[in-house]
């Protein structure tokens, strides 16, 4: 099915193998749109070089895509700055035309510590990414969208985090509560232009990054191993599992597609049934 034949879509974070971004992409790219993969591509304060996607991985990551039978290109941005974020969406429109969905995906979740031993620039380092970088991103793709008068999608991977509270998580969990204040503003905002905003919100899915997070908070609830608090974690969840990239995929796919024109402010717990609110 080829429902997105002659759509464009840019997922930011998505310039890492087996990352999420790249799980939302192989979804798009096999119902036809034309892929943009975008990441950082060099490390930087706080984003070291096994936190970020590369340019050398972002290639290696369109290249699949393409393998795929889709259409991709590579558009490497720091979120945190508003012009590479407009730049970027230049690049993408000067590439192919247009872009129709824009998902902002960009994050950190692997500065993980008690409140009273987080400094203040890991505090802006996460708020910077998470938050200030989807806000870059969305007002970026909304003007391009306006001007071009036909519409769009704008959608945010923000999480679990953005429903419930957890420890060693503050910056994390505020990025992602500030994630849901952003999307149904702008939701409001940009109905009159025929642009939807929505949030997704996964509980744990074991990427690259999860499985950072695995890791620490195995070791910090006293668990054996890691698979002991993974088995803990699937025997909470009424679904008897944890989240799947696919999972996401195709709440993204089915947000941006025709079938949700309607659907705008929402925020989609994808959780198995873990989160209800």
């Amino acid at each position: 099915m080829a429902r997105f034949a002659g759509k464009t879509v840019i997922v930011t974070g998505s310039g890492r193998h087996r990352g999420l971004g790249q799980g939302i992409l192989q979804r798009f790219a096999d119902e036809g749109a034309n892929c943009v993969v975008s990441d950082i591509g060099s490390p930087k304060e706080h984003m070291g070089s096994d936190h970020i996607g590369s340019t050398a991985e972002m290639e290696e990551v369109a290249q699949e895509l393409i393998e795929r039978g889709g259409q991709a290109m590579t558009a490497p941005c720091d979120v945190r700055d508003p012009d590479a974020c407009q730049a970027m969406i230049n690049a993408v429109v000067n590439h192919f035309g247009h872009l129709d969905i824009m998902i902002n995906n960009a994050g950190i979740g692997y500065i993980m510590k008690p409140l009273l031993e987080t400094s203040a620039d890991e505090w802006r380092a996460v708020i910077d990414v998470n938050l200030s970088g989807a806000f870059h991103c969305t007002k970026a793709a909304a003007h391009h969208m306006a001007d071009r008068g036909e519409g769009g999608r704008i959608i945010n991977i923000a999480s679990q985090a953005a429903k419930s509270g957890f420890p060693h998580m503050v910056p994390y969990c505020s990025s992602k509560h500030g994630m849901i204040g952003l999307t149904r503003s702008a939701a409001v905002e940009l109905a009159q232009e025929k642009i939807t905003v929505n949030a997704v919100c996964p509980n744990h899915v074991t990427t690259g990054l999860g499985e950072k997070q695995n890791a620490y908070f195995a070791n910090y609830k006293g668990f054996a191993d890691v698979e002991a608090y993974l088995e803990d974690m699937r025997a909470r969840n009424p679904s008897g599992r944890t989240g799947l990239p696919s999972d996401i995929a195709a709440a993204c796919a089915w947000l941006a597609s025709d079938d949700a024109a309607y659907v705008t402010g929402e925020a989609m717990n994808v959780s198995g049934g873990e989160e209800m609110h």
